[in-house]
């Protein structure tokens, strides 16, 4: 199948792309710069430009910054939209947050719609922060599935980077599937929701400084900044980026996947799990860890939402690796950054 990634250097794209090649697709990426693009050809030798091209996109917030990327010979059959804004060093929430997420997601579906009728499905990189009510903490007696959406005003969005970037989400997914019952456009929508996500970062892309924010508490605890207090965990459940990646190409793969929003959760963890398993592991940051009785970082007292991931089980056939496993494997890819 030929496949256009947007965000092809970010976090959850790389593994993406890696999936995407191995599983015999033909893939142009867009990445914002030459270097970019450059970083990632020297990485994948062995793929001549008919199985792995680029395509410049500086800013996906400007309208139609995607026609001239969906345009392809031969054309498009899918399209996985990875690209999206994600920190919280904002200082103007509509600007550097709701905007580049909602323009960039109606972007691209716009400029499918109308220079790639070729294309047939559609993944987005939406978030568990479209599911979430962030209203009823941690909500022991509910159930999160894909049933559920955020109910987020736009008025709350603007009032932190917090709110904001989980608003970024929500308006961002919601207008997807408005497109999709408004335009009618010969392609379906698989959207993605994952919850915090960890695993090996690809090195050729990722420094210690430029780590994506779900990582930075593993690289903390590593580094000793939870050794006398664990911080909170915030949120209770997450994904291993690999299998997250997998997801979004099965989704372009799998008939059964159209249309279909997916909740995509290994189970639960905390920060205190986290130096659990690194002092486990690599009894080399021993002194920089907590011990069992450092504060802070465990579950709540009240317990913690529960999850139903079935969907993504039945329909996507998803095995999911152990917390164990992801752990280990992101601690080695950030020895190798230097960490």
């Amino acid at each position: 199948m030929r496949v256009l990634l947007t965000g092809g250097s970010g976090f959850i794209a790389a593994h993406v792309l890696d999936i995407l090649l191995d599983h015999g697709h033909s893939v142009v990426t867009t990445v914002r710069s030459q270097q970019k693009a450059k970083a990632i050809a020297d990485a994948h030798t062995s793929y001549g430009k008919d199985k792995l091209d680029f395509a410049i996109v500086e800013d996906i917030a400007q309208e139609n910054a995607f026609d001239e990327a969906v345009k392809s010979d031969p054309p498009f059959e899918a399209v996985i939209h990875t690209a999206s804004p994600f920190h919280f060093n904002v200082t103007d929430v509509q600007k550097q947050l709701l905007d580049p997420a909602i323009i960039g997601t109606t972007g691209i579906l716009k400029s499918v719609k109308k220079s790639a009728p070729s294309v047939k499905k559609v993944v987005i990189t939406s978030s568990f922060a479209s599911i979430i009510n962030p209203f009823k903490g941690t909500w022991p007696v509910h159930t999160y599935s894909e049933a559920d959406w955020n109910p987020i005003t736009s008025e709350q969005a603007v009032e932190n980077p917090a709110a904001g970037y989980r608003a970024s989400k929500t308006f961002a997914e919601r207008a997807a599937w408005d497109f999709l019952e408004k335009e009618k456009p010969n392609f379906t929508i698989s959207t993605m929701c994952p919850p915090l996500v960890l695993g090996p970062i690809v090195h050729y892309l990722n420094s210690l400084d430029g780590l994506n924010t779900s990582n930075q508490r593993i690289r903390d605890i590593m580094q000793g900044k939870a050794k006398d207090e664990i911080p909170e965990t915030g949120t209770f459940i997450w994904v291993d980026v690999r299998d997250l990646a997998l997801c979004h190409v099965l989704s372009i793969e799998k008939e059964e996947a159209a249309n279909k929003r997916f909740f995509i959760t290994a189970g639960y963890f905390s920060n205190k799990e986290i130096a659990q398993v690194v002092g486990k592991e690599y009894p080399q940051y021993k002194d920089q860890l907590p011990t069992e009785k450092t504060p802070g970082g465990d579950y709540p007292k009240d317990g913690v939402y529960k999850i139903d991931n079935s969907r993504v089980k039945d329909v996507l056939g998803i095995k999911f690796r152990s917390f164990e496993e992801s752990i280990k494997d992101t601690v080695k890819s950030l020895q190798a950054v230097g960490a």
